[in-house]
């Protein structure tokens, strides 16, 4: 049987001054402990998802979680690093720790302090998850990475400018409900859509809207095996899981297909025998518009180029077909992005268990699904998780 999530933390996500990146870690992995109602010294093994990329200036971060708890000594732990993936890395290592017989209850952490980090070194750092070798000298950072596939997007099937101001309205609107979320503010699609001095181009046809948010925060998650998870007061199974990795360069790929994101989706719906209609929700990965655009495609909610009758008929709003980043995603709640991926865990186990914040919380979910990425898709992790009991 697969493993399951029994235990949570979750940081509010934001700007944490005066918060070392040491405290949040500890924080997390403390409160996870205590919800998943065992005792430190029951942690068979330990694995930290952490960045950094030139964020923080202590490095070699995954003996820090030890702080938590004078039980947690001599437990082996490992910091697990795939760019903005990084915090999904960390899960899969853990559920594979368990699936080899290795460990039985394991605690996976997932943090990053991005903000004492001035702009320019912000893109800078982000960068380094690029192919440097071809694009080092990118304008913008990260951003202007992306901001070239979406030209690229629009060249290939028109401007989709309004899509792009829908999916950043709607995940705004969606960080309203969220108390973990970074900016919590209904921008309204008007905002959005327009560019004006608060809402300038930042690059290519992308606006600061369209961009996720430079954030501080950790998540944390207690993961076991399924016969200490049949004694736990909640479990969330794996019900599957995908780990694929794509060529690093742009230029050895089709950026506007996500191809390594398609086969995620693939391999992990083929591993839970479910189809894509079965998940009740799904968190994406949202680091730009155009990206969560280009997923409704790659996840085949729609054709390639369609995407935009995703955003534009309300299929992924909060009350549609399938809502997609009911958290706020990386855009409103932020993207810490060790954290991220172990925070898209945490908040879809919450769902499923009726455990969310009130008026976050969707009616009666079934199953989730999880994406996230490292790199324009180079790294793709895709987990759907379902209530075991």
């Amino acid at each position: 049987m697969n493993p399951s999530i029994v235990g949570w933390a979750h940081s509010p996500f934001g700007r944490r001054d005066g918060e070392a990146l040491e405290d949040m870690i500890v924080e997390v992995a403390r409160d996870a402990i205590a919800h998943a109602g065992i005792a430190p010294t029951d942690i068979d093994a330990i694995y930290l998802g952490h960045f950094n990329g030139g964020f923080s200036e202590q490095d070699f971060t995954a003996a820090l979680i030890l702080e938590a708890d004078a039980g947690l000594r001599f437990k082996p732990a490992t910091r697990v690093e795939n760019a903005c993936a990084s915090g999904s890395a960390a899960v899969f290592q853990g559920v594979d720790a368990i699936r080899a017989g290795r460990a039985r209850t394991v605690l996976v952490v997932g943090a990053e302090k991005m903000t004492d980090t001035k702009s320019p070194q912000v893109g800078q750092n982000l960068l380094r998850a690029s192919y440097l070798k071809e694009e080092a000298g990118i304008e913008a950072g990260f951003a202007g990475l992306f901001g070239m596939i979406a030209d690229r997007y629009f060249q290939t099937y028109g401007d989709k400018s309004n899509a792009l101001a829908r999916i950043a309205a709607k995940n705004h609107r969606n960080g309203v409900d969220n108390p973990f979320a970074q900016m919590r503010k209904d921008l309204g699609y008007d905002f959005c859509r327009a560019e004006s001095e608060k809402n300038p181009l930042v690059a290519g046809p992308l606006k600061r809207t369209d961009c996720s948010l430079v954030s501080d925060g950790a998540a944390a998650l207690v993961i076991a095996s399924n016969d200490v998870a049949q004694a736990m007061p909640r479990s969330i199974r794996f019900r599957g899981m995908a780990h694929v990795q794509d060529f690093l360069p742009m230029s050895s790929r089709d950026l506007l297909k996500m191809e390594g994101c398609a086969l995620a989706w693939q391999k992990a719906l083929a591993d839970g025998g479910i189809a894509l209609s079965d998940l009740s929700f799904v968190e994406t990965h949202d680091c730009f518009t155009i990206a969560e655009l280009i997923e409704y495609e790659a996840m085949g909610l729609v054709p390639y180029g369609q995407g935009e009758r995703v955003a534009l008929e309300g299929w992924v709003e909060r009350d549609g077909r399938l809502p997609i980043n009911r958290s706020g995603g990386l855009k409103a709640k932020g993207h810490p992005i060790g954290a991220t991926g172990v925070s898209m865990h945490v908040l879809t186990a919450m769902q499923l268990l009726g455990e969310a914040p009130p008026d976050l919380q969707l009616p009666n979910p079934i199953m989730g699904g999880i994406f996230n990425m490292g790199g324009a898709a180079v790294a793709n992790y895709t987990s759907i998780l379902e209530a075991a009991r």
